[in-house]
């Protein structure tokens, strides 16, 4: 085949192959590749999202990445950062929620941002007044990493330090929470809520005819929390046995507690048993 035959083909055999579904759907290496990390402190679990550029024999800080400049902390899309619960960044309230990560890099020191709006494809987007966080941090020396990175370090039950690393320089944030009182507040809105299941036992024992263990079954409820419902459900308990004269002061209560429920789905029949139970007295 002649070189002028060949030359003609090439790029239509190019062309052809481009066109492949297969070729043009083979993945390929990215430049920057995504990553992300989490760490569970205490029970917050805090994430962070980045795509990672190399270093390719560059100086990085000062002239790829300019100083004095705002910067994505990364490639790509802006870093993000994500807290599954409140937490205090440099000591600074952080709402659960995601942010964008950005920094002002400086020779001796650093200003970390944490933006409210989590999704920027950059700079362009970036509003200071969306700033929830903004500190200084003094870059140290670390070893060399060829790749940009983000892990963290020094972790326990109330506290971590996400840690930036690249070519021969680490940047720390200091992530704290409250992990006891995170952890009462769940405990206590746990117990809270076991009212409801120990009110339906006692409604399922009633409905076959088991009335101690409807006894027992409420009266845990109540102990627990008492609310219009399983109120309501022990005034049903006592008619039941022809004690009126205790279980209409219970349905005055479930009344009560009714009328500031916005799901108080029963109250026609408190209303009515009100009205039924009173004649008896």
């Amino acid at each position: 085949m002649s070189r002028l035959v060949s030359s003609l083909l090439a790029p239509a055999l190019v062309a052809g192959l481009l066109a492949t579904p297969a070729l043009a759907d083979a993945p390929l290496p990215a430049p920057s590749p995504k990553a992300s990390v989490t760490q569970t402190v205490g029970i917050t679990d805090v994430t962070v999202d980045y795509s990672s550029p190399g270093q390719k024999k560059r100086k990085v800080f000062g002239e790829l990445v300019p100083f004095g400049q705002l910067w994505r902390f990364g490639a790509n899309a802006a870093t993000k950062l994500t807290l599954s619960r409140d937490a205090t960044i440099a000591g600074k309230p952080a709402p659960a929620g995601s942010y964008a990560l950005f920094a002002i890099p400086n020779a001796k020191s650093w200003t970390i941002i944490v933006n409210k709006n989590p999704n920027q494809g950059g700079t362009a987007s970036y509003d200071e007044k969306l700033d929830l966080v903004r500190f200084e941090a003094k870059p140290e020396k670390a070893p060399r990493r060829e790749r940009m990175t983000f892990i963290f370090s020094e972790t326990s039950d109330d506290a971590t330090r996400l840690d930036f690393e690249w070519e021969e320089t680490r940047v720390s944030i200091p992530i704290a929470v409250d992990t006891k009182a995170q952890t009462l507040a769940g405990i206590a809105a746990h117990i809270d809520q076991n009212w409801r299941p120990f009110a339906n036992v006692a409604r399922y024992y009633d409905e076959i005819g088991d009335q101690a263990k409807a006894n027992e079954a409420i009266e845990a409820s109540l102990a627990i929390k008492q609310t219009w419902f399983n109120v309501w459900v022990k005034a049903q308990l006592l008619a039941k046995a022809n004690d009126v004269k205790a279980a209409y002061p219970l349905a005055e209560k479930a009344y009560e507690l009714g009328k500031a429920d916005p799901n108080f789905f029963w109250k026609a029949d408190v209303e009515k048993a009100l009205k039924d139970w009173k004649a008896k007295l």
